[in-house]
């Protein structure tokens, strides 16, 4: 998948999984985003993987909450 989509995803993850509101999970994986936590993802897509997306959603969860 692609950035975008990876994004998204990791979005998607944090609603589904930890009961985050769309508008609230959006904001978290913002500031993650804007910290650079997903400038390796940008760089590489090959690391844009569904399991990397559960892996990243929960620390995004745990550090932007």
């Amino acid at each position: 998948m692609n950035y975008e989509q990876y994004l998204d995803e990791v979005t998607t993850l944090i609603t589904e999984n930890y009961g985050a509101k769309d508008e609230v999970a959006i904001a978290m994986v913002m500031r993650a985003q804007a910290d650079d936590f997903f400038s390796r993802h940008d760089e590489d897509e090959s690391i844009c993987t569904l399991e990397r997306a559960g892996s990243d959603a929960r620390t995004v969860f745990k550090n932007y909450k």
